[in-house]
């Protein structure tokens, strides 16, 4: 039997697998600074909550727990400036990878519609686009798209894999031109806790959207946040028309996070300390390895947020994949992200601070 499947890309990472072979083979082992996975303990609080929540005989609501949907909806009015969204406008989601690489089919994208992204991007943008048969087209800025009559639009502040932060005014321009075309804007806004250089602005924020969700997505996970990557817990927030939907769907499919994770996100949610703490670390991290770069020879562009180092050596990133891995570093190439960032790298923050510290003195 011949099951379709659509034509998608090689997988990134399974490209690079001599590069992490030849960095493991290093006598003190292999730097591992590729996929951003967190290597930070999860906080108690969330720990125990989960623990709490094991005796879960029943199975769990799609729309989550009532205790989450507020916990979600006050995170983001006092952290991101959305105007009270109300529960109907939120949704939890097995984690935002999950949401990313399905929002496509289940907002109704059918074959031949546009689909715009960033041009330097997360893959799965695009692949989630391909399963739904779309066209995908790439933009910095809505400027360049104008002509187009997308019916879904991504963008990503702060950036994976860049770190650059969209202002203000960039993020009321995307609105701007989304509702203008009729078109969806889904807004990944993962990496906003870990501003650096500049202060992320949410789509969900008041100043910017008008007072209004109408439109709007905004996606969000608490992998990083909160070092929950393996509970797979994310959420999205926005048009509750949209959310609904998208619920009704997810109800047929089966779509549920587990109750010991809904139990484990509320608590979460409800503490921005161990949030604070976090930060402290990864700004250590990201402290010493960008001096080991720069001494080295790199050049760091953007990287304003986020847990990343957009790097170059000014040649093909793959020469510098190479290149690092004969020092025993791992690292992403810039093309897993587009052909615009072929000439970089990304050095992930998400390692111990023995190993940062490792691939820093490696450098030197």
């Amino acid at each position: 039997m011949r099951l379709w499947a659509p034509p998608l890309p090689e997988f990134p990472w399974d490209t690079i697998a001599a590069d992490v072979a030849l960095a493991r083979s290093h006598p003190d082992g292999a730097c591992d600074l590729s996929v951003g996975t967190p290597v930070d303990p999860t906080p108690k609080i969330g720990q125990r909550a989960l623990a709490g929540a094991a005796d879960a005989h029943g199975y769990p609501e799609v729309w989550g727990t009532p205790a989450l949907r507020a916990a979600v909806c006050t995170y983001v009015t006092t952290r991101w400036g959305a105007p009270e969204p109300g529960e109907r406008s939120v949704l939890p989601v097995i984690g935002a990878k999950e949401l990313v690489a399905w929002l496509p089919i289940l907002a109704g994208v059918r074959p031949g519609d546009t689909v715009v992204i960033p041009e330097i991007a997360y893959p799965t943008y695009a692949v989630g686009a391909t399963m739904a048969g779309a066209r995908v087209v790439t933009a910095t800025s809505p400027a360049e798209v104008e002509h187009e009559s997308p019916v879904l639009v991504w963008t990503n502040s702060p950036s994976n894999p860049t770190g650059r932060v969209d202002r203000a005014a960039e993020v009321r321009a995307w609105i701007e031109y989304a509702r203008a075309k009729g078109a969806l804007l889904a807004a990944d806004e993962c990496y906003g806790e870990f501003g650096w250089e500049a202060e992320p602005v949410s789509v969900l924020d008041a100043r910017v959207n008008g007072g209004t969700l109408d439109g709007l997505l905004g996606v969000y996970s608490l992998s990083k946040r909160s070092n929950l990557a393996g509970y797979r817990a994310g959420f999205v927030v926005g048009d509750s028309e949209v959310v609904q939907a998208l619920l009704g769907l997810r109800k047929h499919l089966g779509m549920m996070v587990a109750a010991p994770v809904l139990a484990a996100m509320t608590a979460l949610l409800h503490d921005q300390t161990h949030v604070d703490g976090q930060r402290t670390r990864y700004a250590a991290r990201r402290a010493v390895l960008s001096k080991a770069l720069v001494a080295a020879g790199f050049v760091i562009d953007c990287s304003e947020a986020g847990l990343y180092l957009w790097a170059t050596r000014g040649e093909p990133g793959r020469r510098t994949a190479r290149w690092l891995a004969e020092r025993g570093i791992i690292v992403a190439p810039g093309d897993f992200y587009g052909d615009a960032g072929a000439r970089h790298v990304r050095i992930a923050l998400t390692a111990t601070d023995e190993r940062i510290a490792a691939a820093a003195a490696r450098l030197g």
